[in-house]
């Protein structure tokens, strides 16, 4: 195993509807750690609204919520601790609203310094760190220039933290499969 691992780590990747965050969820809970669940969202139109509502409903009232679409790094430095989970929902996401103009990133977020930041934090948390991301490699390239550079960012994300990590899963029709760890 990398000295750079950290046994704390966990990456769960899948593909929409996978039942990605729900395992995730279910591993915070067993955890038995305060949980801080960290969303990255932000809600543009209202079936998106409905998709993260039914998200919240899901999550027990005692969880700690942090919004946070941008600048993910430092909201993680912030919130970890040795007795806590944090739930990182989702990475995709956050990419997304890191490189896509709509999104309106503040000045100074650029995605390969965000990228970065992340990496380089995420050995050092303490505490237990939960990861969900979208499998987004498995279809065609995508038509559309700022779909196949969310694709590559993507692939690239998820390879590197899941060299970070200790344990990596994916899932499928809501079964988890162990891939790391």
């Amino acid at each position: 195993m990398s000295s750079s691992q950290n046994h704390n780590l966990h990456l769960i990747l899948g593909g929409a509807r996978s039942g990605k965050s729900a395992y995730a969820e279910k591993l915070a809970t067993e955890s038995q750690l305060s949980v801080t669940y960290i969303a990255t969202a932000q809600v543009y139109d209202p079936e998106f609204g409905n998709r993260v509502q039914q998200h919240q409903q899901r999550r027990p009232d005692h969880w700690q919520t942090v919004e946070v679409p941008h600048k993910l790094a430092d909201t993680l430095r912030e919130q970890a601790a040795e007795n806590r989970c944090l739930l990182v929902d989702c990475l995709t996401l956050w990419l997304a609203q890191c490189i896509c103009p709509e999104c309106a990133p503040p000045e100074g977020v650029d995605w390969p310094s965000e990228r970065q930041a992340l990496l380089d934090l995420l050995p050092q948390l303490p505490g237990k760190i939960l990861l969900v991301s979208n499998e987004v490699g498995m279809g065609i390239v995508p038509l559309g220039e700022i779909n196949r550079q969310f694709q590559d960012e993507a692939g690239r994300l998820n390879q590197a933290v899941a060299a970070l990590c200790h344990q990596v899963t994916f899932t499928a029709a809501g079964l988890p499969l162990m891939l790391k760890g």
